[in-house]
């Protein structure tokens, strides 16, 4: 898959937490439980949710996922994630944006994340975005005590791509 594929992006469903939680599992040491899927789609107003999915020879397959809290005009961060087999192919810069121009349309103003000190490849990711480094939570993670860097992001519809309105990229 090159960078140029297709991928849809398209509102997380209770029918894509499997899949999900998952792409989790296999991303980070301390992933949700499945439960907290659940209640980002099932109860949580302020949650917005998206999955990146690619077309293969078995029908749609997800490979990328974003929750995301909004709160007045800003947004937090809680979790994304590629599929392993999918990262290096700017598939969650597209996400982001994808985000950034969904979240600017609801009046979004500034978007906030966490991110491990030793995450290197999502910190520059982040940066290329627009994000700056505001921060420092210190022993944030409970697995090992690493610190979390702070980032922001102001007006995240400044950086979002052209991308057509059905989620095609």
């Amino acid at each position: 898959m090159s960078d140029s594929s297709p991928i849809t992006i398209r509102p997380m469903k209770i029918e894509d937490v499997n899949d999900v939680v998952q792409i989790d599992q296999l991303s980070f040491v301390l992933p949700w439980p499945e439960r907290s899927f659940r209640y980002e789609i099932n109860q949580n107003q302020a949650s917005r949710h998206w999955v990146a999915e690619i077309s293969g020879e078995n029908g749609p397959r997800i490979v990328a996922m974003l929750v995301c809290w909004v709160i007045l005009d800003e947004a937090h961060i809680g979790t994304i994630a590629v599929h392993p087999d999918y990262r290096r192919l700017k598939i969650g810069e597209r996400l982001l944006n994808y985000a950034f121009a969904v979240l600017a349309g609801e009046g979004i103003l500034s978007v906030f994340l966490e991110v491990r000190r030793s995450n290197e490849a999502a910190r520059t990711l982040y940066r290329k975005l627009g994000f700056t480094e505001d921060g420092v939570r210190k022993r944030y993670y409970k697995d090992n005590y690493e610190d979390a860097i702070l980032m922001h992001l102001e007006n995240p519809g400044s950086f979002a791509n052209k991308e057509s309105s059905d989620g095609s990229i």
